[in-house]
């Protein structure tokens, strides 16, 4: 068998190096079997994205495992104590979900950092994402971790890092630890020599703590009064909501909250899903299901670590359908605007922030109410920037991503769906104090607006040869951009990796001043907008439709959604997409 002499030369430094024999009998074994997986587990290695390291568990390079783990940690301490050398002791707070061996992970990075001096919060057992952004800033940290794949299929896991603010990291801290965790050649320049009296089990006190906090976020609890009865079907999806959302909704005051028992343990092989991802009408069945059985008024889903949120509402002729990320954006910037607006919270001094590829209805919602808004590039870390860099002098009301994520208020710095659980379970029950259902609300937010239709196309290149072909085809939307689409013309191109906007109607170029990303985007004339851009932790290209069109009346609805429905159709035809 044909081995790669690069693939031969890092996998032979692993067999010759200081591991456990497993991982060397795993090696052997491809060596011997399987030359593909032996360079799928070598060509490279896991670098951090926008949601940090991630990858498929096994062994190798490009692979989570003890030892990419570890490497990452003594990277990451050998930058802690570098940046903050003058300190008497530094903190690092870390969490994980349910995934198979993120408890392990979780461990293994405990045992590095406190093998380099470096206090330790490890949580007791699994908790949410946010619940781990929140104990860094409670904790006063200076770093945190958490192990999870997010919504990702069950063979994976991963590994982000948070920053002493909680949000994760940027520039030029993931750089830098990149670079430290380079610097590390051999197993032998990692110590995983844990010490237990630098390693503290927290848990239950944090929780509270979260709890407390989170609460002070409703805003209308006497709604909730009237409506505590709204019937809510909740899945954790096998994932570590079920620690904290059926709390939080009490807490709030929701009194009919029915879980879907079957996915109520926590279980990393998510046994009854093929993936973990709220944003999958497959993985959301059960609860469509129960829904239905029980007349529910909405559903309520959180994916493996509770940062993302899927909800499911009645339409029109009362059946359950699934928002999509950015109709539940929409739901919940809307409903905080009014809520501030009717308390006489708004001062000219707060703003919203969305991500670039996030409907324009986001912002069109802010605008309306003269509340500033920012759009940051993918990833929640972006939206956390805005807020540190404005932290004193503007007052941060929400923000979101069409992927699923939303942030409400700054005592967490990262996504959200236990909070966002509760303000969307309080907007559900606003809306049925007005006597309409959340579809029906989202109709009017149209018909004050504008339509839009938004649709994802992820294109999945695995691999070595997907990379380049991934690269390739950017290439090529960057020479041949589309002047046309579907009967409507190309005004506006962005380009974030060239980092300029160019007007297509006047040759008007400006300069972007929002960090260099691999991401394009084409605003037609009629206010559509089609961004493209390669995932940051998956092996796919992304294509992201925002279709408008005005909607002069209810009774126009279905006519004008179906306008739309075949407007984006024709134009991912018109994009090879079909």
């Amino acid at each position: 068998m044909n081995i790669d002499p690069k693939i031969a030369e890092r996998a032979g430094r692993w067999l010759n190096g200081n591991i456990d024999e497993e991982s060397k009998q795993a090696i052997r074994n491809m060596m011997e079997n399987d030359p593909n997986e032996l360079t799928e587990s070598f060509y490279c290695d896991l670098e951090f994205g926008t949601g940090g390291l991630r990858g498929i568990m096994g062994v190798g390079t490009n692979r989570m495992n003890k030892y990419t783990v570890g490497m990452a940690t003594q990277g990451l301490a050998n930058y802690l104590k570098k940046v903050y050398s003058g300190e008497e002791e530094i903190r690092v707070a870390i969490a994980y979900d349910p995934r198979n061996n993120s408890s392990y992970f979780a461990r293994i990075a405990s045992e590095v950092l406190s093998a380099n001096g470096i206090l330790v919060f490890l949580f007791e057992e699994l908790r949410p994402t946010p619940e781990l952004s929140f104990a860094v800033r409670y904790l006063h940290c200076h770093s945190g971790i958490v192990i999870t794949a997010s919504h990702n299929p069950k063979e994976y896991n991963g590994y982000k890092v948070y920053w002493n603010d909680g949000a994760q990291l940027i520039s030029p801290h993931d750089e830098n630890v990149i670079i430290e965790a380079q610097k590390i050649t051999s197993f032998e320049d990692v110590n995983f020599d844990g010490d237990n009296l630098k390693i503290n089990i927290i848990g239950e006190f944090i929780d509270a703590a979260y709890l407390e906090a989170l609460s002070t976020y409703t805003l209308a609890p006497e709604v909730i009064a009237r409506h505590r009865d709204l019937k809510i079907v909740y899945t954790p999806l096998h994932g570590t909501g079920i620690t904290l959302v059926p709390k939080a909704l009490k807490l709030f005051g929701f009194t009919d909250v029915m879980i879907v028992e079957a996915q109520s343990k926590p279980d990393g092989n998510f046994p009854t899903i093929k993936s973990p991802n709220p944003e999958e009408t497959a993985a959301m069945g059960m609860a469509l299901t129960m829904a239905n059985e029980v007349d529910a008024d909405v559903i309520l889903a959180t994916d493996p670590d509770a940062d993302r949120i899927g909800v499911g509402v009645k339409d029109l002729e009362g059946n359950f359908i699934l928002l999509n990320g950015n109709q539940t954006a929409a739901l919940l910037t809307y409903y905080l605007i009014k809520q501030w607006q009717a308390k006489g919270k708004l001062t000219g001094n707060e703003f919203i922030v969305k991500t670039i590829v996030t409907s324009e209805l986001i912002s069109d919602i802010a605008k309306g109410a003269h509340v500033e808004y920012f759009d940051v590039l993918t990833g929640f870390k972006w939206i956390a920037d805005v807020i540190r860099r404005y932290e004193g002098k503007k007052k941060f009301i929400g923000g979101g991503e069409e992927s699923y994520g939303y942030m409400v208020g700054d005592f967490v710095r990262d996504k959200d769906a236990v909070v966002s659980s509760c303000i969307l379970a309080e907007c559900a029950a606003w809306a049925a104090d007005k006597g309409i259902t959340l579809y029906q609300m989202m109709i009017d937010i149209y018909l004050e607006y504008g339509m839009f239709k938004e649709k994802l196309v992820n294109v999945v290149r695995k691999g070595m040869s997907g990379q380049a072909e991934i690269k390739t085809m950017m290439d090529n939307y960057r020479a041949n951009p589309p002047k046309e689409l579907a009967g409507s013309k190309v005004s506006v191109i962005k380009d974030y990796l060239l980092q300029q906007s160019t007007d297509l109607l006047t040759g008007k170029k400006q300069p972007i001043t929002l960090p260099v990303s691999d991401v394009l985007q084409f605003f037609l004339d009629d206010g559509s907008k089609i961004s493209v851009r390669p995932s940051g932790t998956e092996p796919k290209i992304k294509f992201y439709f925002s279709i408008k069109a005005p909607l002069e009346s209810l009774a126009k609805f279905k006519e004008t959604d179906a306008k739309l429905e075949k407007k984006v159709e024709e134009i991912i035809t018109a994009m090879g997409l079909r």
